[in-house]
């Protein structure tokens, strides 16, 4: 067996290019940015007005003038004008660029404007208020947003008003997601009292749209045969295999023998952990297999940890790792790395790690209370209240 760092290293030792498409921006949501976002032209592109009320040349005021003749009214989205007598003022709209010989806005709240007169009537303004200079936000050719950030609303906001009608973005894999074994049925039968549902393909389902990827999901009976001839057919036509179940020691745990008749490169089988193993992880020159436990707890983590993992390298994303305080003592005495299921809570600005008792990897409706993995290391037996670890979220 190897160790989790091991096992982590090999596969992101193993990451795959998809390549780069262009597509609408509204589409481009969730995607990675595989471009440079720059500005075409100063933001903002003129002086702007950033409130409704009057334009006035600062100096008149600050000389002690306070009644102001208004020449026009400058509206958002019509032509620069130009104030023909300084001592005067323009009416001005927010978003309108701000008038020729004018510096200073004073909002409509602070003036009384009667028989076309402004009368300012506070004692104290400040120079060039209330305007939003031409290229402070950025100037023409700045990156706005850099390569490889996930596009989100803010970002199309940026996209639009650079006109980026259409966007680079990292392809998204082709994943099929295959659940194998005679004992599963489907979500609307009824299973017999040997049977139950097929739930890992969805929870991976799920759990693979949250990273915006979409996949195809196939069922194979405990038949060797038909294994081989389906799993040949999957690593010519995807990019990715994930597979749940029949990886272990059991009679009818046929993939990895399966595997190594197909020509795939055995990475690793084992790692030390728990939830989680067996796990195994191979690849061909097109294809990358994830062959998960058929313990919906293992399955889970197993792909938050390394798909995951192995995604965000594969498409370029940087990750940051996420540390969580321990809110409870905790002994785990095999010398394994222990995925421990936890609620997490914010206390006094710390995120705080409160371990979940659950009955074992096979206690699926134990994801529903809980948060997140703690993810307590394979060298001590003890951890204490207080110490600090990684956190592995899923909500």
């Amino acid at each position: 067996m190897i160790s989790v760092k091991e096992a982590k290293n090999i596969i992101l030792n193993s990451t795959q290019n998809f390549g780069v498409e262009e597509i609408p921006f509204i589409k481009s949501v969730g995607r990675i940015l595989k471009e440079e976002i720059r500005a075409d032209r100063d933001f903002p592109p003129f002086n702007r007005v950033s409130m409704d009320g009057i334009a006035i040349n600062y100096s008149f005021f600050k000389k002690g003038q306070r009644d102001f003749k208004v020449e026009e009214i400058q509206a958002a989205g019509s032509k620069q004008l130009s104030m023909q007598n300084a001592e005067n003022c323009i009416e001005v709209m927010t978003g309108a660029v701000l008038p020729n010989n004018c510096n200073t806005v004073i909002r409509y709240e602070d003036v009384t404007i009667k028989n076309g007169v402004a009368t300012i009537n506070v004692d104290v303004i400040k120079d060039k208020q209330n305007v939003h200079d031409k290229g402070k936000d950025g100037k023409v050719g700045d990156v706005l947003i850099k390569e490889n950030k996930i596009i989100s609303a803010a970002e199309i906001g940026v996209l639009t008003t650079v006109g980026k009608s259409f966007v680079k973005v990292a392809k998204l894999p082709k994943v099929m997601i295959v659940s194998t074994g005679d004992e599963l049925v489907g979500v609307d039968e009824i299973p017999l009292e040997h049977q139950i549902r097929r739930s890992n393909v969805f929870t991976l389902v799920s759990l693979l749209e949250r990273l915006h990827i979409s996949s195809e999901t196939a069922h194979i009976t405990d038949d060797k045969p038909i294994l081989k001839s389906k799993i040949e057919a999957y690593l010519q036509e995807y990019d990715v295999l994930l597979f749940s179940g029949a990886v272990s020691k059991g009679k009818y745990d046929f993939l990895p023998e399966v595997f190594e008749e197909l020509g795939v490169e055995k990475l690793f089988h084992k790692v030390t952990q728990r939830p989680g193993k067996p796990f195994f992880y191979g690849k061909t020159s097109d294809c990358n297999i994830f062959g998960f436990p058929g313990n919906p707890i293992s399955t889970f983590v197993n792909c938050l940890a390394y798909f995951y993992t192995w995604y965000h390298k594969s498409v370029g994303l940087e990750t940051k790792e996420e540390t969580a305080i321990l809110n409870a003592d905790v002994t785990f005495k095999p010398n394994l790395t222990y995925f421990l299921q936890v609620q997490l809570d914010y206390k006094f600005g710390h995120l705080v790690a409160t371990p979940i008792k659950g009955n074992g990897s096979g206690d699926l409706a134990s994801l529903v209370n809980t948060d997140a993995f703690i993810q307590l290391p394979n060298d001590k037996i003890e951890f204490k209240k207080g110490e600090s670890f990684s956190v592995i979220r899923y909500r």
